[in-house]
């Protein structure tokens, strides 16, 4: 397996096939795409457009799994992205702002890496915890924050030294579990 730095022209399609598949029954996406309409669209143009660096796993030439990161300071290219968010969201877009805007309050107030998403398709070859380890890697002694949206996922996420640090309640939708990883 080889984990590499996507190229954002070429990889964000499949990329986002792989997070897509990923989140397909992931309670956060479920509540922000009721059916999934657009799933892998939003993935592709939230990796393209809306996160700094997105490192993909290679099992040969397919993509397996798919890590979506920001470097602190980091900022989206939201007159770029925004077009495409909007035809993948569709009605949604609305709630998608609001899960945005959600998360964003929520996070730290001092310089940190961001894990937005990490998926891999299919499951429980070890694909996660390889992409994990790699983007700790180049988090440069600085703290990591994500949200789990998943309970099952937090445990995970503990062992690479995360810690739920707030249960957060989106709007008549499931919780999520903010998890801050200290500066090593």
């Amino acid at each position: 397996m080889e984990i590499v730095i996507a190229d954002k022209t070429s990889d964000m399609e499949e990329a986002g096939v792989v997070l897509g598949r990923a989140f397909a029954e992931d309670p956060v996406i479920s509540w922000l795409l009721p059916g999934g309409v657009g799933r892998e669209r939003m993935f592709t143009a939230l990796g393209r457009y809306m996160h700094d660096v997105v490192e993909v796993a290679r099992d040969g030439t397919a993509i397996v799994g798919v890590a979506v990161w920001d470097a602190p300071g980091f900022v989206p290219d939201l007159a770029a992205g925004g077009p495409e968010l909007l035809a993948a969201m569709g009605d949604q877009v609305a709630r998608g702002m609001q899960l945005d805007e959600t998360f964003g309050a929520h996070r730290p107030a001092e310089p940190h890496w961001y894990l937005a998403q990490i998926g891999t398709h299919p499951r429980g070859a070890g694909v996660g915890g390889t992409l994990l380890r790699s983007g700790l890697a180049r988090t440069e002694g600085l703290p990591v924050y994500l949200e789990a949206s998943a309970a099952g996922n937090v445990p995970i996420y503990e062992r690479f030294g995360f810690r739920v640090t707030q249960e957060i309640r989106l709007p008549d939708g499931p919780s999520v579990w903010g998890m801050l990883r200290p500066a090593l």
